[in-house]
C-alpha cells in the first residue's frame, strides 16, 4: 500500500477496527492514534523517499501485575500488555541493510553481512537491531533488509518495558516478512532476550519480552527458563469496572544499581545454603524450618526477601487462577497481600541509602486516601524509585489521575488498557 493510500485509509476509518483492538475504542484516543500513524507515514517518506509499498507494525509495552522480583529466581509472574506501543512504518528491500530511525534519535544502520557483536554498540539501540538480525540468521533465515521509521509512546524508565517493546517490534517485522511468521511469539521473545543479553550487554530475564510478544494478561512459569510455561488470560478489567493506572513519581534511578543487584544476590545466598542456585529449587517448608540456622549465616534482609519470594511465587499462581475464574475480589485480596509483601519483606519501595526520598511510599499513601476501600495500589516493577501501579474504579479515574498529576506533575499518571494482542502487522 502506498503512503497516499495508507493516509487516506487512516482518515477514512479503514483501520479503525485494528486500532481499536490495539488502543481502545474511545473517540479521543482513536483520533489521536490516527494522527500519530499519519505523522509516522509522513516522516517515513521524508526519511526514506522512493518506496511504493509500505507496511505498519506495532508492539506493546507491558505492566507487571504479580510476581514482584520472582522471575530471576525461576519463579512465576503475571503481567499484561498495555495500550502504549512501539509503532513502525516499514518498507522491505533486498539492500542487505537495515536502516531504522527511532523518533527523536538518529539513524541506525547495519550491514547484514556483519552480524558480529560490536563492543562499541553495547547499550545502544543499534546493538538490539544487530542482535535480533543475528539470531534470525543463526536460525537460517535470509533477511533482505528494510527501512523503518519507529515512534514509541512507551516511556523509557517507566517500568513499562520500552526496550522489550522495541525488540518485539523488530523481531515481528523480520519474522513476518522473511520467516513466514514461523518463529511465533515465544521464540520472538527469546530472540529479543538474546539480543539484549549478548549484543546490548544487559542480563535481562524473559518476562518483559514474553508479555510484549504474546499480549493480553500473561502468566509465566520460569521453572525451565529455556521452555517457560506461558498461559494467556482474557480477563477484562474495564468490564469489571476498573482502569489500570501507572504513576511516575519522578524518582531518580541513578546510583540504584546496587539496590537492584542486591535483591537476586541475597535471594541466591539463601538458595546457596541449600546447595541450590535459585530459590525455586529450594523446598519451601525446608526453608521455613531452616530460618533459625540461616540467621547469622546470611543477612536478615536476605531471609525476609526469601520469605517474600515463596509467598509471592504462590500468589502469582493464585492471582492467575482468580482471573481465570473471574473472581475479582479474590484477585484484589491477593494483589494487596503482594503489595504488603513488597513493602515489608522485599523492601523495594525506596533505597536505604536515600531514606528521605520516598516518592513511591508517598504515592501509595495518597492513592489509598483517594481510593479508600475501592481498587488497589502497589509498587510497580523493580521498585526503589520510579512508578506505582493502581487499579482504579472507572468512575474515579479522572479524580485519581488529577490527584497524582497534582502531586508529581502534569502527565505523571497514565490511565491504561490491557491490550489483547502482542506484536502484530497491521497491513
Amino acid at each position: 500500500m502506498t503512503a497516499k493510500e495508507l493516509i487516506r485509509r487512516l482518515n477514512d476509518g479503514g483501520f479503525n477496527e485494528q486500532l481499536t483492538t490495539l488502543y481502545g475504542g474511545d473517540e479521543k484516543t482513536l483520533n489521536a492514534q490516527i494522527a500519530r500513524w499519519q505523522k509516522a507515514v509522513e516522516r517515513f517518506c521524508e526519511s526514506f523517499p522512493g518506496h511504493d509499498e509500505l507496511h505498519l507494525f506495532s508492539a506493546p509495552g507491558r505492566s507487571e501485575i504479580g510476581g514482584n522480583h520472582t522471575d530471576h529466581q525461576h519463579g512465576c509472574a503475571l503481567a499484561a500488555a498495555i495500550n502504549t506501543d512501539a509503532a513502525a512504518v516499514v518498507a522491505f528491500c533486498e539492500s542487505g541493510r537495515i536502516r531504522l530511525i527511532s523518533e527523536g534519535y538518529g539513524m541506525n544502520e547495519i550491514d547484514l553481512s556483519d552480524l558480529s557483536v560490536h563492543e562499541e554498540e553495547k547499550g545502544k539501540t543499534i546493538a538490539l537491531i544487530r542482535g535480533i538480525a543475528a539470531r534470525f540468521a543463526q536460525m537460517g533465515v535470509h533477511i533482505g533488509g528494510f527501512d523503518a521509521y519507529v515512534t514509541s509512546d512507551v516511556l523509557g524508565g517507566s517500568g513499562l518495558s520500552s526496550s522489550a517493546a522495541f525488540e518485539t517490534l523488530v523481531g515481528t517485522i523480520i519474522d513476518t516478512q522473511y520467516n513466514g511468521g514461523k518463529a511465533g511469539a515465544i521464540e520472538i521473545a527469546k530472540i529479543g532476550q538474546y539480543a539484549e543479553n549478548v549484543y546490548f550487554g544487559k542480563g535481562s530475564g524473559l518476562l518483559d519480552q514474553t508479555v510484549c510478544s504474546v499480549g493480553g494478561f500473561v502468566f509465566i512459569d520460569f521453572r525451565d527458563t529455556e521452555n517457560p510455561v506461558v498461559k494467556k488470560h482474557e480477563f477484562d478489567f474495564e468490564k469489571a469496572g476498573y482502569r489500570l493506572c501507572i504513576t511516575d513519581t519522578k524518582g531518580s534511578h541513578s546510583d540504584l544499581t546496587d539496590d537492584y543487584v542486591a535483591v537476586p544476590t541475597e535471594m541466591k545466598a539463601v538458595a546457596a545454603y541449600f546447595g541450590k542456585e535459585v530459590l525455586r529449587e529450594v523446598d519451601e517448608e525446608a526453608f521455613y524450618q531452616a530460618i533459625p540456622a540461616l540467621h547469622g549465616k546470611v543477612s536478615d534482609r536476605a531471609i525476609l526477601r526469601a520469605i517474600h519470594f515463596f509467598g509471592e511465587n504462590r500468589r502469582a499462581i493464585e492471582e492467575a487462577e482468580a482471573l481465570e475464574s473471574g473472581d475479582i475480589d479474590r484477585f484484589f485480596a491477593l494483589y494487596r497481600q503482594s503489595a504488603d509483601s513488597s513493602a515489608n519483606l522485599l523492601q523495594n519501595l525506596y533505597a536505604a541509602k536515600k531514606p528521605t526520598e520516598q516518592g513511591i511510599p508517598l504515592a501509595i499513601a495518597v492513592s489509598r486516601l483517594v481510593l479508600g476501600e475501592n481498587g488497589a495500589v502497589r509498587v510497580h516493577g523493580g521498585g526503589f524509585a520510579g512508578t506505582i501501579q493502581a487499579f482504579v474504579p472507572v468512575d474515579k479515574t479522572a479524580e485519581y489521575t488529577a490527584r497524582m498529576d497534582e502531586l508529581f506533575g502534569e502527565g505523571s499518571c497514565q490511565a491504561l488498557r490491557v491490550r489483547p494482542v502482542g506484536g502484530v502487522k497491521i497491513v
